[in-house]
């Protein structure tokens, strides 16, 4: 890591030039006019949600199958998330289902990418200009996808990234903000860095944060950009092989959905069994692969079902479809070292296991 070695004997450690190229990388990357680094994906999501003016008694519209940051956004500014049921052929948000959940209160769509597969932007975008509302990105899974061309990082009046150590590039920790504007931008810049004036030192002229990204990590994160292509293009390849091999189980095993309006950008390999098996089969499954010496993860749990949610009334039952394909999913060993060898171990540990499992209807096809 010649890049961080450079770093460490320059002695400048944070807001330095490796955070500026990476900003200036990510900006090019994603077709936005600025990007700004900060210290996590959520960080990323909190800053959006206070630049937007998101406050009390406001409400956000999103989604109840993601990771849990995307909705604790809204509540880190005391306003309330509004959850709308998935599309369960793409597992994003359902953009026919939104407007009826519409209120006076209503000052955002925040949509998630789900396993680097775009939203429906076009379609987003429509409604929120129809409403007079935000448009919220979390592209935290999604860094590379594009839709009709046009990157994820650019749809929305901001996008947040996440670089957590399974993502499409890590810098151990880390994330930012694409945005084209320039307002927006200014205040995620001040707020990432305890609201500091961006001309004086030491002059706070609103609440910020300790949202930094590190020099160390800034610099591991242009050098993954550098191989950006080729990182892709490996992650690509292992879904190719997955899908492959998983396509003997099709309807036993339902395999990620394909992009219809651009492409995806792979975060992830996650599986779902088909609803002909019992709502415990998932579980069993991942019991069946661990005696095989191999990890998996369910991937996601619904947010509105989660402990800390449930206290705040969110009740099982509401959205039938997320409840439904969230106990069916499961992400597989997924990482750009994995070898075929470990692939065809994967897959052949499956079929196996499928067999195992009980049935409680004919086997069908799921959607």
């Amino acid at each position: 890591m010649e890049r961080v070695q450079r770093v460490l004997q320059s002695g400048r450690l944070a807001l330095g030039p490796s955070c500026d190229e990476f900003e200036d990388r990510m900006a090019a990357l994603c077709d936005a006019r600025f990007a700004v680094a900060v210290s996590s994906g959520t960080a990323a999501l909190h800053l959006i949600t206070r630049a937007l003016g998101i406050g009390p008694d406001h409400e956000v519209i999103t989604t109840p199958y993601s990771f849990v940051a995307s909705s604790n956004a809204a509540l880190f500014e005391n306003a309330k998330p509004v959850f709308v049921d998935i599309d369960p052929s793409t597992l994003n948000i359902n953009p026919d289902l939104i407007e009826r959940r519409i209120t006076p209160k209503t000052r955002a769509i925040l949509a998630v990418d789900v396993f680097g597969l775009p939203a429906n932007w076009p379609a987003l975008r429509e409604i929120a200009e129809r409403h007079g509302l935000a448009l919220i990105d979390d592209g935290c899974e999604a860094l590379g996808a594009h839709i009709e061309g046009r990157p994820i990082g650019s749809w929305g009046d901001a996008t947040a990234f996440g670089f957590y150590p399974n993502k499409q590039i890590t810098t151990g920790e880390g994330g930012c903000v694409t945005t084209n504007d320039p307002d927006v931008a200014e205040l995620v810049r001040s707020m990432r860095n305890q609201g500091r004036a961006s001309s004086a030192v030491m002059r706070h002229v609103r609440l910020g944060y300790n949202y930094r990204l590190d020099e160390m990590s800034a610099a591991m994160g242009c050098a993954q950009l550098e191989r950006f292509a080729e990182l892709q293009t490996r992650r690509a390849a292992v879904a190719s092989a997955y899908t492959e091999r998983l396509a003997e189980l099709a309807g036993d095993v339902i395999l990620p959905p394909v992009c219809e309006i651009g492409a995806r950008s792979w975060l992830a390999y996650v599986v779902r069994l088909g609803d002909h098996f019992p709502d415990d089969a998932r579980d069993r499954l991942r019991k069946i692969l661990g005696r095989h010496g191999i990890e998996s993860s369910p991937y996601f749990p619904t947010i509105h079902e989660q402990p800390f949610y449930c206290e705040m009334g969110f009740t099982t039952g509401a959205f039938p479809n997320a409840e439904r394909i969230s106990r069916r999913t499961l992400a597989l060993p997924f990482f750009t070292q994995i070898t075929d060898e470990q692939v065809e171990r994967v897959t052949n540990a499956i079929g196996v296991a499928i067999r195992e499992l009980p049935q409680v209807s004919e086997r069908a096809v799921a959607v």
